[in-house]
């Protein structure tokens, strides 16, 4: 290829070699839960516990460390939705330099006040990264900054090929690697480094979100393109256009791309924390949701995917456990209608109970134009062992003249 494998990944090593002392060397662990619902041998690589909270760190040290080394720039300026950002801020942090980081309005406010915690400017600006990205670049001009662009540069996605050439350490033999893909500067990272390494052996499935398949569509197009990308649960994900670099490097490295909903993202960020304890971001789960999602045949055969960050909004949590209580039959919404008559919602509240269903809201609505008149809508929020719970209190409910059904 153009770019050149054997140059890039010979980068990768040195950037293991400069990046280390500053990062964690993050676990890779085989999870039983997983495999066991994919029929797949699942290992998770958990970049959610580096430093900064995500793989970004990486990539970012090494082009900061060779800004530092190679030139007397006052500082360094990035644009970023939020993880790019802190490992920028950090990396300008070890290396003795001034930080600029412009971030999407969009970006959530944990990463906005993780940035600034380590010492950078934050200015926020633009609804997606795209719109960070050009104000950012026009600040560097502004300032005489250096520019570190999250994804389509050279350092920064050998920083991030570094993952590889630790996992690769520890399991070599790997059937399937699927990888989140944003801008592209981890794949690109991840699929060098595993080409040089066992060539055509692995499969490499690239992951996107459905809301944002820039990478997808530019393959599909045969150059990069620029989409209309909508809010995701995975922000670190959703950019409009992939790089020039990676677009080159993964249309020619990367076996095949998915896309996962934003339902598919919830329940893999809801397993991960319920099942293994682990607090992932909508992007870091991404890979993780395209496993679960049956999209990719894994069986039989030995899979690791990234964790890649779990840079999540405290705020948002208690949705993403709602959503994936929701996705497996474990809350539901009953709605029907009673009679508007005393006793009757105390009825159905009595067989609810009896079944252990443990009521969470409910909604008593007397002017429904569409309920029978005498009659009142009821929308019951109930926490139910499991599914089977809900089709019994469906059909006792019905037994007394009550038609519910669960949304």
């Amino acid at each position: 290829m153009n770019i050149g494998l054997d140059k890039l990944y010979k980068e990768c090593v040195k950037a293991h070699e400069v990046i280390s002392s500053y990062i964690h060397k993050t676990p890779l662990d085989r999870s039983a839960t997983f495999s066991r619902m994919t029929g797949g041998i699942i290992y998770l690589k958990y970049e959610n516990l580096q430093k900064t909270g995500a793989f970004k760190v990486r990539g970012a040290l090494y082009k900061v460390y060779k800004i530092a080394q190679s030139s007397k720039s006052r500082g360094v300026i990035a644009a970023s939705a939020g993880n790019h950002a802190q490992g920028v801020a950090y990396a300008a942090s070890v290396f003795g330099l001034n930080s600029i980081i412009v971030m999407p309005e969009t970006a959530s406010i944990s990463k906005i006040e993780a940035t600034k915690s380590y010492g950078a400017d934050v200015i926020l600006y633009g609804k997606v990264y795209d719109e960070a990205y050009e104000k950012a670049k026009e600040i560097a001009e502004e300032k005489g900054y250096e520019f570190v662009h999250a994804f389509d540069d050279l350092d920064v996605i050998a920083g991030q090929g570094t993952i590889a050439l630790e996992i690769l350490k520890e399991l070599s033999d790997i059937d399937v690697f699927i990888v989140q893909i944003g801008g592209g500067g981890l794949a690109s990272g991840i699929a060098t480094v595993i080409r040089k390494l066992r060539g055509s052996s692995v499969k490499i499935i690239g992951v996107e979100p459905e809301n944002a398949p820039k990478m997808k569509m530019s393959i599909k197009a045969g150059k990069p393109v620029e989409i209309e990308a909508k809010p995701s649960l995975a922000d670190g994900l959703v950019t409009k256009k992939p790089g020039d670099i990676t677009f080159r490097i993964i249309s020619e490295l990367v076996d095949d791309i998915v896309t996962v909903s934003e339902d598919e993202i919830a329940q893999a960020m809801y397993l991960l924390l319920e099942r293994n304890k682990i607090l992932a971001e909508g992007a870091g789960a991404a890979g993780l949701a395209a496993l679960l999602s049956g999209k990719i045949n894994v069986r039989g055969k030995k899979v690791v995917t990234i964790i890649s960050g779990g840079n999540v909004d405290l705020t948002a949590i208690y949705r993403i456990i709602l959503r994936g209580l929701s996705s497996i039959g474990r809350i539901v919404s009953l709605r029907g209608s009673i009679p508007d008559v005393p006793g009757s919602l105390s009825r159905v509240l009595q067989i609810i109970a009896e079944e252990r269903g443990n009521i969470v809201e409910i909604y008593h609505n007397r002017f429904e134009p569409l309920v029978d008149p005498w009659h009142a809508q009821v929308e019951l929020i109930v926490e139910v062992p499991s599914i089977d719970i809900v089709n019994r209190i469906i059909k006792r409910l019905k037994s007394l003249g009550f038609a519910f059904k669960a949304e």
